[in-house]
């Protein structure tokens, strides 16, 4: 039994969803595995830190953003877990070798944009980054390459180097004006949700009609930021949650003497939010853009391919082939796919039992269910769920 209760400082933000995430994943396993003590500071990390000494805290989970913190946590001498650190900060700094770290795996969220965006059959690309972040680099790199794979080069936005102080509205119309420029129409990765709100609000500036000729996909799902925006902004979630929950397992296995070498966690992405701002398909043909829409419409019924071919008064062949030549699927992997998001959406988002998601995702059972995890993603339903929850 344990005799002394830990106290552990969060010094991660609450003003964002990824942030929010994190801290509920770790106020979870406190109250299992606990009790935890907390000291919460969404606020300037230098004023809370010194403070630590004082207060008798035992372990420190915080985002790092500049050396001069990094300097003080360290002095703390306390187990700590850094969010993001290598994503942040030069790696030789002395201080970081004492720090466990948990960073999100920003290439292959920026991968599963890249692939909803070609989902959509768009044959144009863009990228909007954050200058002098290492973790935007990283997602537009992940984006250029997946792309490249595929035989797409796409546009990557110059920003400007905070020659005009950091300010949005000095950069909002020059960002207006690139977008005005790009090739239409055009599916466009934003580096996280706020740049993505922003490119949203120059697209608007512009007149440019989103999803219409730019639709726009950013990364955290910060779902009040994505559904504040305008339209509402499809956004690659992370298992953020899960990573505050494993973060705080480490971090009582440092307290209790258990682990004593640095350790790496990774974020994994888990799939993509669908909303307004990608939910037209660049797809010239009327024909298969209507059968994309009758699939996203009625996913969860028993819609089947002669279903669609029945309304559209178009033969199976002739829509098989008008598929294979636009997104280079057949309906029937098509409606299999959209299937298989919303049933991976339901497991993540909901406590519905595995029958009830095969039912509202448009599967017959949960054995039929069970069988296509199994072919697709190589697990169970369950395993799904148990993976990216806590």
């Amino acid at each position: 039994m344990k005799q002394d209760i830990p106290k552990v400082a969060l010094l991660i933000e609450t003003s964002r969803g990824y942030g929010r995430a994190m801290l509920r994943g770790i106020v979870r396993y406190g109250r299992l595995h606990g009790p935890w003590r907390f000291y919460v500071t969404p606020g300037d990390f230098e004023q809370a830190l010194p403070q630590m000494k004082q207060w008798g805290g035992t372990g420190i989970i915080a985002r790092i953003e500049t050396a001069k913190i990094a300097q003080v946590i360290a002095a703390a001498k306390l187990p700590t877990i850094a969010l993001d650190i290598s994503q942040n900060l030069p790696t030789d700094l002395p201080q970081l070798a004492k720090f466990s770290e948990i960073c999100s795996d920003s290439v292959a969220a920026a991968r599963l944009a890249a692939e909803h965006l070609m989902e959509r059959g768009f044959h144009q690309y863009a990228f909007v980054g954050e200058p002098g972040r290492l973790w935007s680099h990283n997602r537009e790199r992940g984006f250029c390459e997946r792309l490249a794979e595929a035989g797409f080069k796409p546009i990557v936005y110059d920003c400007p180097r905070r020659r005009h102080g950091g300010r949005w509205d000095r950069e909002q119309s020059i960002l207006a004006d690139w977008l005005s420029q790009l090739p239409k129409p055009i599916g466009l990765m934003a580096c996280n949700d706020d740049r993505g709100r922003q490119v949203l609000d120059a697209c608007r500036a512009a007149g440019i009609s989103v999803p219409l000729e730019v639709a726009v996909i950013g990364v955290d799902n910060d779902e009040l930021l994505c559904e504040l925006a305008d339209p509402p902004m499809s956004s690659v979630a992370l298992a953020a949650e899960a990573g505050g929950y494993r973060a705080a397992a480490l971090l009582d296995r440092m307290m209790s003497g258990e682990v004593k070498k640095r350790e790496r966690l990774v974020v994994e992405p888990t799939y993509v939010v669908e909303r307004r701002s990608t939910e037209a398909s660049a797809v010239h043909d009327p024909e298969v853009a209507e059968a994309l829409q009758l699939m996203h419409n009625h996913a969860a019924e028993q819609i089947g391919i002669d279903d669609i071919v029945e309304h559209l008064q178009i033969s199976r062949r002739a829509l098989e082939l008008k598929f294979k030549n636009t997104i280079n699927r057949t309906p029937y992997d098509e409606l299999q796919r959209v299937r298989l998001v919303r049933a991976q959406r339901l497991l993540l988002e909901t406590d519905f039992p595995i029958p009830k998601v095969a039912e509202l995702s448009g599967y017959g059972s949960g054995a039929y269910l069970a069988q296509v995890f199994q072919k697709q993603l190589h697990k169970t339903p369950a395993q799904f769920r148990r993976e990216h929850r806590h």
